[in-house]
């Protein structure tokens, strides 16, 4: 069963709390605090399976959890980690946050494996807190709790060329024709229930993938028919083939059927109806006409080509004009960028945690000649944020400025190329 949309609860594991113990052996009587840290809940990781090309694991199963981070230990052990939990998705599945409809992550391109929630961190055992005036501290610190969220994962294919047009066009004959792709045809509408990607090899061509959206309606872009399910599939391609049924078998005009069918790709996402496309009037060989006035395939070249838009007469059913299409498609392909599109992170996690009231300091140790940044609020912020990533230090940097820390940095004194640390981590300041 094909399914391409999943709605999901994933959670991350919770620290271990730190232990509290002291150190009991025989002929050690005064001995001191050896309370363990608790262990580093685990991680939520998607992770592309090329193997897989549906999200139909996720239809049934609605939460998704990672394991909890064990508590400290006597004699100063740490707790174990709790385990990660890595969920498999098709490559071109986008997660987006429930609630706001943001992106989170797209696991296309070079984004293979990304950590989407991490595990809150341990709480450290009360060996950390003891001081000269108090050497049998009875108090450890509780682990973070995990992150809960909901996603929505959204299929979007990858393929270079999408095949658009009412349905009972030819849309499935064509891919067949054209590619090793075997979808079921038959001569209603809606026959195509799924996307078909098929890899198109000719002599003459490099190769490209080219992806059957089922057949869309007018209404599709506001929740009309089948088709507007589908349209998430076509936001990847870079050149549309736009299939009509030259022949008017349903009575439908060509030229209007053009116009419909793109009225709704610029009503679902604008820049789809400006992305580069073909026509491709296909059932060539059922088209009678009494003139050339009557002609349909003369029409809508005589209205699309002046808008740079090539029409080509075809027959999927018997590969008439089919190689000449794609010789162009192949030529047009060339010009354009071969990336895959990749969606930008819009929605961190984290960032709930911007606007808690909690407290934090700015301090200048002179001795280390840096500058000390302390408090709850950051230090949740540092056990939640990826700052191996790119964008998850880019988003760090972002939650110190909107958090008023740089500037309390600032009226402390600081100045281009000091150093400032947090919780372990050290950073040079630059403005």
């Amino acid at each position: 069963m094909f399914a391409d949309r999943a709605k999901i609860i994933i959670k991350s594991g919770k620290g271990g709390d730190g232990h509290i113990s002291f150190r009991r052996e025989k002929y050690v009587p005064n001995g001191g605090p050896d309370g363990g840290d608790g262990g580093k809940g685990g991680d939520v990781i998607f992770q592309v399976d090329e193997g897989l090309n549906t999200l139909y694991d996720y239809r049934h199963k609605r939460k998704f959890a990672a394991g909890n981070g064990e508590e400290g230990k006597k004699r100063r052990c740490h707790g174990k980690d709790g385990e990660d939990i890595v969920l498999k998705v098709p490559e071109g599945t986008v997660i987006k946050d429930a609630e706001s409809g943001k992106v989170i992550a797209d696991m296309s391109g070079r984004n293979t494996r990304e950590i989407i929630l991490k595990g809150g961190k341990g709480g450290l055992g009360n060996m950390n807190f003891a001081t000269p005036t108090m050497q049998a501290p009875k108090y450890a610190k509780p682990g973070q709790p995990g992150m809960e969220i909901e996603v929505i994962l959204e299929l979007k294919m990858i393929a270079d060329v999408g095949l658009i047009g009412f349905p009972n066009v030819g849309k499935s004959t064509f891919l067949s024709r054209v590619s090793n792709a075997r979808p079921k045809i038959a001569d209603y509408h809606f026959t195509t229930l799924q996307p078909n990607l098929g890899v198109v090899d000719v002599e003459g061509c490099s190769g490209f993938v080219i992806a059957d959206i089922p057949g869309l309606i007018e209404g599709a872009s506001e929740g009309a028919g089948l088709g507007y399910q589908f349209l998430r599939h076509i936001e990847r391609t870079r050149l549309f083939i736009h299939i009509v049924d030259a022949a008017q078998i349903e009575g439908r005009d060509v030229v209007d059927d053009v116009y419909k069918i793109n009225n709704e790709l610029r009503s679902y996402l604008k820049e789809l109806a400006d992305r580069p496309q073909v026509i491709a009037a296909n059932k060539a060989d059922l088209i009678f006409k009494d003139s050339e006035e009557d002609d349909p395939v003369s029409r809508l070249k005589k209205e699309f080509e002046p808008q740079g838009i090539r029409v080509f007469e075809i027959s999927a059913a018997t590969g008439k004009g089919v190689k000449d299409l794609l010789y162009y498609v192949q030529q047009e392909l060339d010009k354009l960028p071969k990336d895959t599109a990749v969606f930008e992170q819009e929605f961190f996690p984290e960032e709930a945690l911007i606007n808690e009231d909690l407290p934090y300091t700015v301090e200048y140790d002179k001795d280390e000649k840096e500058y000390v940044v302390e408090g709850p609020k950051v230090e949740k912020m540092l056990g939640y944020t990826n700052l191996e990533s790119e964008k998850g230090f880019a988003f760090f940097q972002k939650f110190l400025k909107d958090s008023g820390i740089l500037n309390s940095l600032e009226e402390a004194g600081i100045q281009e190329g000091d150093t400032v640390r947090i919780y372990g981590f050290l950073f040079d300041y630059h403005k």
